[in-house]
């Protein structure tokens, strides 16, 4: 399939087209193009399914909100995520900054997807801004909102590791959108091997990017559910492959092939 039509397909399913990698995790992205610096999206229909489809195939996930942080917070931040654990937020020269709710820090930032919701980790793009976070435990899948990312050429990179070894590199994006935007971007370990302990956000800062990050959500493989069992709310771990994830959770992998 041509990688345009690959491109569109994935729109429409709020399902990520990814860059090849070294392993084979299910993507889910979404997008919402931003409406300006001082306008916030309303509606993330883009980004909200893709959210929507990740979590449809887990159970008992824990989310990480912010806004139990103070404003002004900076890293190491112990993050809490109901159900599923903790993890360590270090490095980076970011800080949980508040807006008021239905509103933008007047230069595309604020908090998503809630209108009441007003706490997001925003970070200066850049190699002195890279952050990792350690898990307590090995993750089968995360997943993360963020605002504003891009729209002065900054990129987002995710390295996901266990222990020492670097397991696969993801571009999230490659910048070049309007002030404001929104995106989901989720993923899913399909086997043991794949499974990671720590994530590292490495960043380039175009002219000066500045990004926005919010809801992180993880899960642990016993979390992973496929089928009938997501729809009664019973965890089924999956045998080596996800490979088996319906259409009706929106769950295909779509890579983009290498020209």
């Amino acid at each position: 399939m041509h990688k345009k039509m690959l491109g569109k397909l994935a729109l429409g399913l709020g399902v990520a087209v990814g860059a090849a990698s070294a392993n084979a995790y299910v993507l889910f992205e979404g997008f919402d193009q931003g409406r300006g610096e001082s306008t916030p999206l309303a509606t993330t229909p883009n980004s909200t399914a893709a959210e929507a489809s990740f979590k449809g195939n887990l159970v008992g996930t824990g989310t990480e909100t912010f806004e139990g942080f103070g404003t002004g917070t900076s890293a190491p931040l112990v993050l809490n995520f109901p159900g599923a654990g903790t993890a360590t937020l270090s490095g980076g020269s970011g800080q949980v900054s508040r807006v008021v709710p239905g509103t933008t820090n007047g230069v595309g930032r604020y908090s998503v997807p809630s209108p009441s919701s007003s706490a997001f980790w925003e970070v200066g793009a850049g190699s002195s801004g890279d952050f990792s976070i350690a898990f307590t435990e090995s993750i089968a899948a995360f997943g993360f909102y963020g605002i504003d990312i891009g729209d002065f050429s900054g990129t987002l990179t995710l390295e996901l590791y266990s222990g020492a070894e670097l397991l696969d590199s993801l571009l999230v994006s490659s910048g070049n959108v309007t002030g404001g935007s929104v995106l989901f971007f989720g993923l899913i370990a399909e086997n043991a091997a794949e499974e990671f302990d720590s994530i590292r956000f490495r960043t380039t800062s175009g002219s000066g990017d500045i990004f926005a990050f919010d809801n992180m959500t993880i899960g642990t493989a016993e979390q992973v559910c496929t089928g009938p069992q997501c729809d009664s709310g019973s965890s089924v771990p999956v045998p080596g492959t996800l490979a088996l994830l319906g259409l009706g959770a929106l769950a295909i992998r779509l890579r983009r092939k290498v020209d």
